[in-house]
């Protein structure tokens, strides 16, 4: 059962660093249109991801609060938008990688811990895994295109394809460390996941406004809209 505890935790992580390896299929930096469509098609997975992945999960997860339900996922979001517009301020001069990779990784902290508490209420239940590897699986897939979120537009920065594959494999590091802790201290962190994943969104929300689209421009519309399709498909099929 440990083994297969294990592997669940590191399914995210797989999906991530194989979204990241797409970057050495690229035989030639991307010119300025198709760094716009791949800044678009980011955006889009992120409002997506910001929505399915953490927002309604968090308002779910709430749901004995009743009306309030929203209240934890509101006031998460506000303290990542804030924490995003701070950084900005104190660094304006940092490229819109740098803070995209930033929200992507914030972003998979609470995914990780997502994943964590569903392995810990299933050890608890009795140690039927089936549904916490689901969940696993799940977020795995979609973060096929959160890796390549974060190695393409670092690669049509100039950086070299190594670096800009460890930053994307990075951000997603988080995660099986975050499962980890959250089984471990499954009672004193579940209660504030819906929190943490309204956080991650305002996070991604602040990037999507404000680096990638006026970024992206006219030449990113269809392919945010691209995105946020592929990740919403890929939310709500897989559940």
């Amino acid at each position: 059962m440990v083994t297969e505890v294990l592997w669940g935790v590191l399914l995210p992580f797989f999906g991530t660093s194989l979204g990241a390896a797409c970057v050495f299929f690229l035989h030639k930096l991307p010119g300025d249109g198709l760094q716009r469509v791949l800044l678009g098609f980011a955006a889009g997975v992120m409002a997506a991801a910001s929505v399915w992945s953490l927002l309604i999960p968090a308002i779910d997860r709430a749901a004995p609060l009743g009306t309030w339900a929203f209240l934890p996922a509101a006031v998460g979001l506000w303290l990542g938008v804030l924490l995003l517009y701070r950084m900005d301020k104190k660094a304006p001069e940092s490229s819109h990688t740098h803070t995209l990779t930033l929200a992507v990784t914030l972003h998979n902290v609470p995914e990780g811990m997502a994943v964590g508490a569903a392995y810990a209420g299933c050890l608890a239940a009795g140690g039927d895994l089936a549904p916490a590897l689901t969940l696993a699986l799940a977020i795995g897939i979609q973060n096929v295109p959160e890796g390549a979120v974060i190695s393409l537009p670092l690669r049509a920065e100039g950086r070299p394809k190594p670096r800009a594959f460890a930053a994307g494999v990075l951000s997603g590091a988080v995660e099986p460390l975050g499962a980890a802790l959250t089984i471990a201290a499954a009672q004193l962190i579940v209660p504030a996941l819906p929190y943490l994943l309204g956080f991650a969104a305002g996070a991604m929300l602040y990037v999507v406004a404000v680096e990638l689209l006026p970024t992206a421009a006219r030449g990113g519309a269809l392919s945010a809209a691209v995105g946020f399709t592929v990740m919403m498909v890929l939310d709500v099929a897989l559940g």
